[in-house]
């Protein structure tokens, strides 16, 4: 019977790698190439009287509002200029990173054909971590200033939860996220279920456009914290259903367990254990298991399908480490 077991599993692992070899034969045949306007350099390589023309090449890039004189001192400023100058050290040779992202939008068109390919626009902005990536039609806008690495000096006074993401291999993740708000409506529910499950299609498609990353690397983790959801996983779920939450529509829930933090508050001994938005996790878990019992479901339908439903044919349930 083991034996049986055995050849049984081989064959569904055979059978999944040359399903996802297929997908990543004909994502390889989908032509992208991107433009890469680097608009850092052409602002701080700029003179004082190339002001005029630079905001006539970029003129979304200047609001009407904002004098001149800012713009001149923003050029000038040592502080400003330190920090272009360490984007020059890391990123002067964009090569690399253009080829990563145009592989990137394969995957995205082999998905969703009937997205057009935006031009690479690289910036560096006020330190929004909040938009790192900007993801608007035509315009795929990269905050170079938020991908030196969580030791920069310049994230001294940045709390570690924030700037641990504040490195180049999260370029593509971040840009993924930017491109599902464009695709993945925001639920009607305020239940806390259907925050969780939103976030959870998010990161599921990160599993589909980012075939080689970690799930580390997919959600923003460290691998400790990801052992951590992996190891908890049943307890975090009881927590859930014990105190009543899928349904709930208290506001605070986002803060607790969605929003990025620290950590996640369930108000026990083991907070600062957990990573922060780990219902954003629970989510994804629910999506996986939705889409593992809804083989015939494609992405297309699943962004679409309301998170309730998807919830109840999930049939998702956690099993206890033994």
């Amino acid at each position: 019977m083991k034996h049986i077991i055995s050849i049984v599993a081989i064959v569904f692992l055979l059978f999944s790698c040359d399903k996802k070899s297929k997908v990543e034969k004909a994502v390889e045949e989908i032509p992208v190439a991107m433009k890469v306007i680097r608009f850092e350099q052409d602002f701080f390589e700029a003179k004082p009287e190339d002001l005029v023309t630079l905001k006539s090449k970029y003129p979304e890039f200047f609001p009407k509002d904002t004098p001149d004189a800012v713009w001149i001192e923003k050029q000038q400023n040592k502080d400003w200029r330190d920090l272009y100058s360490e984007v020059e050290k890391q990123y002067k040779d964009f090569s690399d990173e253009q080829t990563n992202i145009e592989d990137l939008f394969k995957h995205i068109k082999y998905y969703f054909p009937k997205v057009n390919t935006p031009q690479i626009y690289t910036v560096i902005g006020d330190m929004d971590y909040k938009n790192k990536v900007i993801y608007a039609p035509g315009k795929l806008i990269i905050c170079l200033e938020m991908c030196l690495g969580k030791d920069s000096k310049f994230y001294v006074d940045v709390p570690e939860y924030i700037k641990q993401n504040f490195d180049r291999k999260q370029i593509l993740p971040d840009i993924v996220s930017g491109f599902s708000y464009q695709v993945n409506p925001a639920p009607k529910s305020k239940e806390f279920i259907a925050e969780m499950v939103y976030y959870g299609k998010e990161l599921y498609m990160k599993d589909l456009l980012l075939p080689d990353y970690t799930d580390a690397d997919r959600i923003g983790y460290t691998e400790d914290q990801i052992k951590f959801c992996q190891g908890n996983e049943y307890y975090i779920w009881s927590y859930f259903i014990e105190k009543q939450l899928l349904y709930s529509t208290n506001p605070k829930l986002a803060s607790q367990f969605i929003t990025l933090a620290p950590f996640s508050k369930f108000y026990l001994e083991l907070d600062n254990e957990t990573p922060g938005r780990i219902g954003q996790w629970v989510g994804w878990q629910i999506v996986r298991s939705y889409m593992e019992n809804n083989p015939e479901v494609t992405l297309d339908q699943l962004l679409k399908t309301d998170p309730k439903t998807i919830f109840e044919q999930s049939k998702y349930k956690p099993k206890k480490n033994e």
